[in-house]
């Protein structure tokens, strides 16, 4: 089997570059032939990547986060490529997934060796310009969004604990946007709701934030999106949601509704919707589903 394993210098933690060299070496050792693929720019890492698959692989592999994933994620989609996830973000949500977030480099590249894959469902955003780009977990707008840019700009804590932080801060300053959602359902039926909300968030995977189980029923490979939407509150109040959110209870709440989509459309002036972490565009926004568009490489079940 050849191999090219992603890297991304530019990601926001340096644990990434270690975890390659180990997950290569181990690699090798099972006879796997493995190239190390590494830019300066997510760019040029993604213009790296295109030209190693042109050349003729048999695998992608990553070395990082979410966002490093969702780099590999637009050229591997659709093609029956496999990809491998060497978990070594902020968050991994998308490793926690397939059960690899607690892997070291060795234990993933183990799991890539083994060989069994799984097909799941990707999210498919399209901008007002036509443009589309796939995320794997979770797209985020409004409060959550607002939280992704405060996350973003902390150079401390490391880890999880900086979006917690950063939760809490949002808080401060929390009202209700004006939004207009759009949706079709699970049996093809067409809503909309228009009103303020404090976040609209699409899931394809469960957990946002490093663990936040914001879609707690999300299933990868149902053919369906999990659309969460959060209606204004006082802020008392929507504190006091918050544990309710980290153990995915808040579905519940007379505030939150949930619904089980094929595709959405979300607008509200002035919003960056945020997908696997990173900054996916301004809103309006259309997410849909692209069912087992992308092969992933999981422990046996």
């Amino acid at each position: 089997m050849n191999v090219a394993l992603l890297v991304n210098p530019a990601a926001r933690a340096g644990a990434h570059t270690g975890a390659a060299t180990q997950a290569a070496e181990r690699l090798r050792e099972h006879g796997v032939r493995t190239a190390l693929v590494s830019g300066g720019s997510a760019e040029e890492s993604s213009a790296l990547l295109r030209t190693a698959i042109d050349a003729g692989v048999d695998a992608v592999a990553v070395a990082g986060g979410d966002g490093t994933v969702r780099l590999a994620i637009q050229e591997v989609a659709g093609t029956g490529i496999p990809l491998g996830i060497i978990p070594a973000g902020t968050g991994n949500d998308f490793a926690a997934t397939f059960g690899l977030k607690e892997l070291d480099a060795v234990a993933a590249a183990d799991t890539i060796a083994a060989g069994a894959t799984r097909d799941v469902d990707l999210a498919r955003v399209t901008r007002e310009d036509g443009s589309t780009e796939f995320f794997g977990t979770v797209l985020a707008s409004g409060f959550d969004s607002k939280v992704n840019d405060r996350a973003n700009a902390m150079r401390w804590p490391r880890g999880g604990s900086r979006y917690n932080i950063a939760i809490l801060l949002e808080f401060l300053t929390l009202v209700g946007m004006p939004y207009e959602v759009e949706f079709e359902t699970a049996d093809g039926a067409r809503e909309r709701v228009v009103g303020d909300l404090v976040m609209a968030t699409v899931g394809n995977g469960r957990t946002y934030g490093g663990g936040i189980p914001i879609c707690p029923a999300a299933d990868p490979a149902d053919g369906l999106l999990d659309l969460v939407l959060v209606r204004p509150a006082g802020r008392a109040r929507l504190l006091r949601l918050l544990p309710r959110v980290y153990r995915g209870t808040h579905g519940t709440v007379p505030e939150v509704v949930m619904h089980r989509v094929r595709s959405v459309r979300l607008a509200s002036p002035g919003v960056t919707g945020y997908a696997d972490g990173d900054p996916i565009g301004a809103l309006p926004l259309t997410v849909d589903v692209a069912p087992r568009a992308l092969r992933v490489f999981a422990p046996a079940a």
